[in-house]
């Protein structure tokens, strides 16, 4: 079975970094594509990355210049990194295997997720 584990998440203040990893089982990376997304409560779900099996990105609007989604293939895990965060930023955090379906990024087996908490 495909299982995705969230970790990484914490505490942290305005303007400062994280970075949030995610470490896959039950499939490759070498021929998937895998992101991230986030959800707030009382807010939509709003995916924010997907890296595709030949290394290129989209990012939402909301992060790019600040997010950097990567992947390392041999140890089959992605990463987030984060910088520059803003209190709009405090969400669930959730990696998945994504997918463009009409018009919009789908994610499946995302995991628990992991709490990033920006202060102001």
């Amino acid at each position: 079975q495909v299982q995705l584990v969230e970790s990484g998440g914490g505490l942290v203040q305005f303007g400062g970094s994280l970075r949030l990893s995610c470490v896959a089982s039950g499939i490759t990376l070498d021929y998937s594509a895998i992101g991230w997304f986030r959800h707030a409560p009382g807010k939509l779900r709003e995916g924010l990355s997907c890296i595709s099996s030949s290394d290129t990105t989209w990012y939402a609007d909301s992060v790019k210049g600040r997010f950097i989604a990567s992947r390392d293939k041999a140890k089959n895990t992605a990463y987030l990194q984060m910088n520059n965060l803003k209190p709009e930023d405090t969400a669930v955090y959730y990696c998945g295997i994504c997918r463009l379906d009409w018009g919009e990024y789908e994610y499946d087996h995302w995991g628990q997720g992991t709490q990033v908490t920006v202060s102001s």
